[in-house]
């Protein structure tokens, strides 16, 4: 067996999956961590990467570093997305990252970013046969696919991240409901552009903010990939959440049972943004996938890009 690795460095949170590969399957998840940075903070507004959010994910980059070393990782493959994207001062940042640490990180697009992302939700649910519509939102962009079982159809991204609106519109705490309802409005003009999708689509949601709605849902003391992967949350669960979530301060929903502590100011957003999207689409429920970027890029540069029936033994998420 191998041991390789995978980084994701997204504009909210950057996570670590270290594997262990025999024969082009995963047989072992040996680390599955992320550490939230806020890398694209500012970036919206400012158009660069500010010092304290780079020195933050320099720190957690070093942790990654330490990691790939401890576990004896063989390669390893490194992915920026949409703030590395966007920054102007991206290069400066990954210079310092590859002097600090060694690691080399690449900016992959949007549409890599999305079909990458299809790999991952495939490679752990059953899509066979379904019109599927996989949605990912992230910290400065959300990508959607549109997939037919296990081939995608269409591909694209927008740039509607739960930093950039939370930064943006979600200015009071707790939210007034004027914010909101000015974002909603703002969501929902951006969503026009959206092509349909196809009628009775399986929605998948994977990411950060679909994870930590579905622990809030199971009011997970303890983050558990099992209880999460697969889950279900329909809209009237999704609004209750919302309507919590508005009526609490930060650090109000810092006490929100299944909540990732860091996650507490942009959560909100990221729940509007699946509740824009679920409208959209005429949804009324959405299954959760666990598994995300990191994943993807697991399968696609460690697994021959053959994703099909991967079975995880043991998964450390911390």
């Amino acid at each position: 067996m191998n041991t390789f690795a995978t980084i994701d460095t997204g504009s909210y949170q950057v996570l670590i999956l270290i594997a262990a590969v025999y024969n082009g399957e995963i047989k072992e998840v040996v680390i599955d961590r992320g550490r939230i940075t806020g890398l694209g903070e500012g970036v919206n507004a400012t158009g660069v990467l500010n010092a304290k959010a780079q020195a933050r994910t320099f720190k957690a980059m070093e942790e990654f570093r330490s990691l790939l070393d401890k576990y004896g990782v063989e390669k390893y493959y490194a992915a920026g997305t949409s703030a590395l994207r966007e920054a102007k001062n991206s290069s400066d940042f990954i210079e310092k990252v590859k002097e600090k640490t060694g690691i080399a990180i690449d900016i992959i697009s949007g549409e890599e970013e999305a079909r990458l992302s299809f790999m991952a939700a495939a490679g752990g649910l059953n899509l066979k046969n379904k019109e599927t519509v996989i949605i990912d939102i992230g910290g400065g962009s959300t990508e959607f696919i549109f997939g037919q079982g296990d081939k995608i159809l269409k591909r694209f991204s927008t740039k509607l991240g739960v930093l950039k609106l939370t930064e943006r519109f979600l200015k009071s705490d707790p939210v007034t409901e004027d914010e909101f309802y000015e974002m909603m409005n703002y969501l929902k003009n951006e969503l026009k552009n959206v092509n349909p999708p196809p009628e009775n689509p399986f929605l998948v949601g994977m990411g950060g903010t679909m994870t930590g709605l579905s622990a809030i849902k199971h009011k997970l003391e303890k983050y558990d990939p099992e209880i999460v992967q697969g889950s279900c949350l329909d809209l009237k669960e999704l609004n209750g959440i919302i309507d919590d979530l508005k009526s609490r301060t930060v650090e109000k929903r810092k006490e929100i049972k299944g909540l990732q502590p860091g996650r507490a100011e942009v959560i909100l957003a990221g729940a509007a943004v699946l509740k824009s999207i679920m409208r959209k689409a005429g949804a009324d429920e959405i299954t959760i996938s666990d598994m995300g970027l990191r994943h993807g890029l697991m399968f696609d540069k460690f697994c021959c890009g053959n994703n099909t029936g991967r079975i995880y033994k043991k998964s450390h998420r911390s």
